[in-house]
Formats: C-alpha cells, sequence, structure tokens
C-alpha cells in the first residue's frame, strides 16, 4: 500500500500544493515574501490556498488573481497599507523600536490606509455600554479587495481557496470554500475575506446570511487541520505552512516583553507541536494501514479490513514549516506596526527563508516511497529540521 514518487523534491514536483497562512496582522508581509520566493519555481505555485485573517486577505490576494500578476497585487496591497505618513518617519528621528512603537501609535489613533479606520461614533464616549461592536471601520479593505481581487477567478476555481472564521453565535470554526471537493462550489466575496480577519473589538462581526462571523484565529489561527481533513488521502500532497507567530521564545524581562511573550503564546497554535501532532496522528494510522496490509489473503479481502485500510492509507504528505523569528525591533504591537521599513523586512525575511529551504538538498531529495507525513522545518541558522514517518524521534534529522 506505497505510493510511487518521482526522483524530484516534492517542492519541484507537478502535482496538489498547497499554501497554509496563519493569521498575523501586519506580519503577514513574511508570507507575501515566502511566496514571491516560491512564485520563481512554476511547479510549485499552489493549487490550494487556505488563511486565516491577515493569511486570508493574502490568501485571496493570490487565489484572485492570474499567476504572473500574484506578486505585484501582493506587493500593491502591501504598499498600500504602509503608505501613510505616519509609516514613513525619517530614520534619524529616534531609534528603530522607538519609531515602530509611534508607527503602531499612530496606526491606533488614525488606521491604516486601504484596511481600516477609526469608528468617530459618540457613542463611543459610553465605554463598555457604547452600542457600537468595534473601534475600527473596515469599510477601506472591502474597497481594496475589490480593486486588487478578481472575485470572478476566485469562483471559477482555477485554485482552490478555503478562509476560516468563527460563528459568533455558535463560537464554532467555519471555513468558506470554494471547492469542497465535491463538485460543489460557494461563491466567495469580500465578505467572506473580511470575515476571516474581523477580530473583535478591533473590528466588527461580519453578517453573511443569517450568520456573524469574527476572526478565524479565535478558534485555530492555522488551516493545516482543515487541509489535511479535505484532501482526499489517496493523493499526495505537498504542502507550504507560513506561521507568523513562533511558540517557543525567551524569557520576558519587561513588561512590554511580556505581552509579546502573551501574544506568540495565544496566537502560535503551537506552530511546530502543533504540526508534530498531526504528522504523529496521521503516521500512526498509516502504520496501522502497513501492519494490516501484512495479513493473511483471506483476512485481507474481508469487506472489513478493506474498508478500515481505505480509511487510514494516506499517500505523502510533505509539509514545509516556515515560521517568522525575525525579531530585533519588534513588540507587542508587532501585528499592527504597518511602517514601511518593516513591512520591507518582512517581505525580504519571507524570501529569505523561502529560498533557504529551496535551496536545501536535504529537504528536496527524493523521501522514498513511503506513505504517510514528512516534516521540513526551517529553524534557527538556517537548519532543516526533518521529521520522517515511522522514524524514531532520536532519529530526527538537522540538515
Amino acid at each position: 500500500m506505497t505510493t510511487r514518487r518521482s526522483t524530484d523534491g516534492p517542492l519541484q514536483r507537478a502535482g496538489a500544493h498547497a499554501f497554509v497562512l496563519q493569521g498575523g496582522g501586519a506580519l503577514g508581509a513574511y508570507q507575501a515574501g515566502v511566496y514571491a520566493a516560491l512564485s520563481e519555481h512554476p511547479k510549485a505555485l499552489p493549487k490550494w490556498v487556505a488563511g486565516v485573517s491577515i493569511g486570508a486577505i493574502n490568501a485571496a490576494l493570490i487565489a484572485g488573481n492570474a499567476a504572473e500578476h500574484r506578486v505585484d497585487r501582493l506587493r500593491a496591497f502591501w504598499e498600500l497599507v504602509s503608505s501613510s505618513p505616519a509609516q514613513h518617519l525619517p530614520q534619524w528621528l529616534a531609534n528603530r523600536a522607538t519609531l515602530n512603537q509611534w508607527s503602531a501609535n499612530l496606526a491606533s489613533l488614525y488606521g491604516i490606509p486601504g484596511f481600516f479606520k477609526p469608528r468617530l461614533s459618540p457613542a463611543l464616549l459610553l465605554g463598555g455600554a457604547a452600542p457600537v461592536l468595534s473601534y475600527y471601520d473596515t469599510s477601506p479593505l472591502k474597497s481594496t479587495l475589490e480593486s486588487l481581487v478578481d472575485f470572478d477567478r476566485i469562483n471559477a476555481a482555477e485554485v482552490r481557496l478555503s478562509v476560516g472564521a468563527v460563528n459568533v453565535r455558535t463560537g464554532n470554526s467555519s471555513y468558506f470554500d470554494n471547492d469542497d471537493g465535491k463538485h460543489t462550489t460557494r461563491r466567495i466575496g469580500p465578505e467572506h475575506i473580511m470575515a476571516s480577519g474581523a477580530l473583535p473589538p478591533g473590528f466588527a462581526p461580519v453578517e453573511i446570511g443569517d450568520d456573524a462571523f469574527w476572526d478565524g484565529g479565535l478558534v485555530s489561527n492555522t488551516p493545516l487541520q482543515y487541509v489535511l481533513d479535505k484532501h482526499p488521502r489517496r493523493h499526495p500532497l505537498t504542502v507550504v505552512q507560513v506561521d507568523l507567530f513562533s511558540a517557543r521564545g525567551a524569557m520576558p524581562h519587561t513588561l512590554s516583553e511580556v505581552l509579546t511573550r502573551q501574544k506568540d503564546i495565544t496566537y502560535s497554535s503551537r506552530t511546530r507541536m502543533n504540526t508534530d501532532v498531526l504528522a504523529a496522528n496521521v503516521n500512526l494510522q498509516q502504520a496501522i494501514a502497513d501492519l494490516m496490509d501484512k495479513l493473511p489473503a483471506a483476512l485481507k479481502r474481508d469487506a472489513s479490513v478493506k474498508a478500515i485500510c481505505e480509511q487510514l492509507t494516506h499517500a505523502p504528505v510533505d509539509i514545509f514549516h516556515l515560521i517568522y523569528r525575525d525579531k530585533a525591533y519588534e513588540g507587542d504591537s508587532k501585528d499592527y506596526e504597518f511602517s514601511r521599513a518593516t513591512m520591507e523586512e518582512h517581505w525580504d525575511a519571507g524570501m529569505r527563508d523561502m529560498h533557504m529551504t529551496l535551496s536545501n538538498p536535504a529537504a528536496l531529495r527524493r523521501n522514498g516511497d513511503v506513505n504517510g507525513v514528512t516534516t521540513f522545518d526551517l529553524g534557527e541558522g538556517g537548519a532543516v529540521r526533518i521529521k520522517r514517518p515511522h522514524a524514531d524521534p532520536a532519529e530526527e534529522q538537522i540538515a
């Protein structure tokens, strides 16, 4: 019960590729940089893009444009949201950490171009009793999405798009998907992308039909589980998972560092641990299927045994896991600090990390004929952590 694989590395093979994008506000420029580097390799372009919050916006910009225009549209969005005078403070004015904090403070006061603006309502003077549902108005984002994203292209399902949100009334996670894999489609519009990024209390819930939705990151800040659940188990899959918060970090020593660390832990969805648990579950199922494949022929023909094997067998899944880790000038406002200098650094870091992953021979070499999940995790110093199916944890490779 194995699936034959080509001699090319998983990212170099044509086939099913998914781009999985975590939420993280201003940090999302890192994801755009990762895609810019990935776009240099036509065989690696995703056929499925899944995102939450800012990841949903980046996903829409990718799925809603022709391949040759995607990087330009991503660049246009990130330059727009970093275009106000407050985001171009001269470098001689203060040290970098102070400039970043000023940029974040001014964003809180005046909003972000093409994204959100303050809700100027006297009702806010009532504080917690104010009959409004958010501090900011995201109508500028709707206009931005309509100008940069071709929703007719999205709804033609040339690229599968899945964006996560949370139903305000039920508290359950929901995914808006232009192709559920059963030859039926759901029409996606700007409101679905905005719902995925409607983080309270900054942004109001977005009404879709009879329901209202908030940011998908309130339940899970990464759509990896959704992608693995929905992908047909008999088909190989390559996933590029781009996370914006690192679950691992140093012990804080100041109040600002406490708030920064708290945000990392809250929104990381446990990053590496989450991916490892998902991979371990899939690989355990595959190990059981492999064991059942060794049963005597008479037992293997039993209908119940065949049904169980069908459910437990997974074709090879390769997950390339990139986590944004550059934090030299960042504090607890890093997810709403949209200065142009910071945006450029995030973008460049994404390109650098993807190029390092693409050039690593250990990550790109053929992984044999083994079903299950293999993870390639770019860590500190450019080392790639490789976990293969059925491998003893002590034998984990660091390339």
